[in-house]
């Protein structure tokens, strides 16, 4: 890119100071920097974290970021928060399951990986989260399949299910209470596993912490695990495993 703008510069076909902002790497927004070199760098724009952010902090990042990017992805993002955000920028969408608000450009002819993620839910209780990996999969251009409600309790809803899950690029899976769904799948499956774990539970589940620990200490091969509640964590991985799976 530094090659061709310096080219356009010395042909007259563009302006020193247009050369500077698109060479530029960030925004200061003064109470933020926005990335715009990200999308160089990892393939993504920057992914904007809702929460702590006041709704007008987020709305001026949503400007800056979608003046040069075809998506716009903020998670973490209060219902009341997200009615304030489209009352200003009423073209974006809200999932409030997940939590998310965001905008795609229609008229974008990027085409989308071949394949399907799978993202496999233990409990209805863990649809945040699960929602949280899917919408980001989608956004960021993979496509989706959910399996919902498939918890070990119910093992045979999860096999019901098995040959399509197994033909996924990637799964993701999403547990809370003892966390054993994503060793169950790793088993069942040929490709890699992200591993959700998720704060549903009763008190010796510690808010997360024991169905984190069962995930990091599956027997299973080809498990990952992010953090507790990090749907968007699981999905973005996914994304990138999806990805570069059509690499190959």
């Amino acid at each position: 890119m530094l090659e061709d703008v310096l080219k356009q510069v010395q042909d007259g076909t563009l302006s020193i100071t247009a050369a500077k902002e698109q060479l530029a790497t960030f925004e200061n927004l003064g109470f933020a920097k926005v990335d715009h070199h990200r999308k160089k760098r990892q393939g993504f724009a920057e992914v904007v974290y809702g929460e702590g952010k006041t709704a007008e902090q987020i709305i001026s990042i949503i400007l800056t970021l979608r003046a040069r990017n075809n998506e716009i992805l903020v998670t973490r993002v209060a219902m009341e928060k997200a009615e304030l955000i489209r009352n200003e920028l009423p073209e974006l969408i809200y999932n409030e399951t997940a939590r998310i608000l965001f905008w795609k450009n229609e008229t974008n002819t990027e085409r989308s990986p071949e394949g399907y993620i799978a993202i496999v839910a233990a409990g209805t209780s863990d649809l945040r989260v699960a929602e949280e990996a899917a919408i980001t999969a989608e956004v960021l251009g993979s496509k989706v399949r959910r399996f919902y409600d498939v918890g070990v309790a119910g093992i045979h809803r999860l096999l019901f299910h098995a040959e399509e899950i197994q033909n996924a690029t990637v799964s993701v899976v999403v547990a809370g209470m003892e966390g054993a769904l994503p060793s169950v799948v790793g088993g069942l499956v040929s490709h890699p596993v992200i591993a959700v774990p998720t704060s549903i539970g009763y008190g010796a589940s510690f808010n997360g912490l024991s169905a984190l620990l069962t995930m990091l200490n599956s027997c299973a091969s080809g498990i990952s695990v992010v953090n507790i509640d990090n749907g968007f964590g699981g999905g973005y991985n996914a994304v990138l495993i999806h990805q570069l799976a059509q690499k190959g």
